[in-house]
């Protein structure tokens, strides 16, 4: 029987490096033609660093009658609409321990061992319209693909947006079929994601091969994720970070807040440092260590910072200045100038994950948060 596993702290294969991240902590995209958006397919529960839940962990307890057979062969009988060439690369990349032993293909399994492994969460039942939208392409190759992300763009299709979302544009320019099969290797999968309302880059992995090398450097922290945000009133200091446990509000499903328990939530860590002040709101660059969901938003707001026009986590009210005419009606063309949460993924590093060369990327602010920044430096000028 093949369950869940939540609790191992040796697994990826990465970690017998002695990489420190708990395992059960990331689950993988689905191929285009799969993905259904989380929670009810809400991109605003997509994750606001993209790459919350990569994997789905999985432990097995093989049985005292099992009879030789080659672990490839056994994972793919025993796990659900996985083939046996995508267990495959699964285990070429260390993803497959057995008695926490990285093994080969070609390992016979044997009775009462214990098999643990991930693999990329799929999830069924919604069918991809490849659609004709455009695209802003960063960088494209045989195996990857980087995308800026305009706001408005849901990531997945779900529930309430079911067309025009990223997927359908992927599925479109990767010239995918409707009805592909899982099997084809020109099935693009998304390895992260970023909120509806937040802007920038992407990577898309074109094949398997792809997509499981990036996850593992979604997984072991060493992709490179900046973002640039506006944020309410003036931070004390110039630079700090922001840590502890994120998990969903209990009197609000579709907010996230900071746990003193780690029980009750995912660690996660943003690095932030001051690059503009002007007094009421101030400019913010965002490292992410790591990626949970709407991460920057939720750090922001629980040191009472939230995210310009953030209306989630209360950036949509006036937070900093004296509420008179003026101002107020100032405020209200800033946020109708930028009317989404002020956040851009400026900047996206990985390594390729065939050629091994460091790929580094950046994205100009969008018009909307550069008009915004804009408008508060002439406000501030003129005070």
């Amino acid at each position: 029987m093949i369950l869940p596993d939540r609790a191992t702290k040796d697994f990826p294969a990465a970690l017998q490096s002695g990489r420190p991240e708990a395992a059960g902590d990331n689950r993988g995209q689905s191929p285009l033609k799969e993905v259904g958006g989380e929670d009810g397919g809400s991109d605003e529960i997509a994750g606001q660093a993209g790459n919350d839940d990569l994997f789905e962990h999985f432990r097995i307890l093989v049985d005292k009658g099992q009879e030789p057979v080659r672990i490839d062969r056994f994972i793919a009988e025993h796990q659900e609409d996985t083939s046996r060439s995508r267990v495959q690369q699964a285990i070429k990349l260390g993803y497959v321990l057995v008695n926490d032993v990285p093994v080969k293909a070609n390992y016979v399994v044997r009775p009462c061992d214990v098999i643990k492994f991930v693999m990329p969460y799929e999830r069924r039942g919604l069918e991809i319209l490849p659609e004709n939208i455009p695209l802003d392409i960063v960088y494209e190759d045989e195996d990857v693909l980087v995308v800026n992300k305009p706001a408005g763009m849901v990531v997945h299709p779900g529930h309430g947006n079911y067309n025009g979302t990223l997927v359908n544009a992927l599925a479109f320019h990767l010239g995918l079929r409707q009805e592909a099969d899982a099997e084809d290797e020109r099935m693009g999968v998304l390895v992260h994601r970023i909120d509806k309302d937040t802007s920038g880059l992407l990577v898309v992995a074109k094949n398997p091969p792809a997509q499981l090398n990036l996850a593992d450097q979604f997984f072991v922290h060493s992709i490179d994720r900046i973002y640039t945000a506006v944020v309410w009133g003036n931070l004390a200091e110039d630079e700090g970070t922001l840590q502890g446990t994120i998990g969903r509000d209990p009197n609000d499903r579709l907010r996230f807040k900071v746990y003193d328990d780690p029980e009750k939530g995912k660690w996660a860590v943003t690095h932030w440092k001051v690059l503009e002040r002007y007094g009421f709101i101030t400019v913010v660059e965002c490292r992410l260590e790591t990626g949970r969901t709407h991460q920057i938003r939720v750090h922001m707001a629980s040191i009472g910072h939230p995210l310009f026009n953030d209306e989630r986590y209360g950036g949509s009210e006036i937070r900093q200045g004296t509420i008179y005419a003026k101002y107020r009606q100032f405020i209200q063309n800033c946020f109708a100038l930028c009317p989404r949460q002020a956040l851009h993924a400026r900047t996206l590093g990985f390594t390729h994950p065939v050629t091994k060369e460091r790929l580094h990327f950046e994205a100009a602010l969008p018009e909307d948060m550069s008009a915004l920044i804009e408008k508060w430096r002439n406000y501030t000028q003129s005070l």
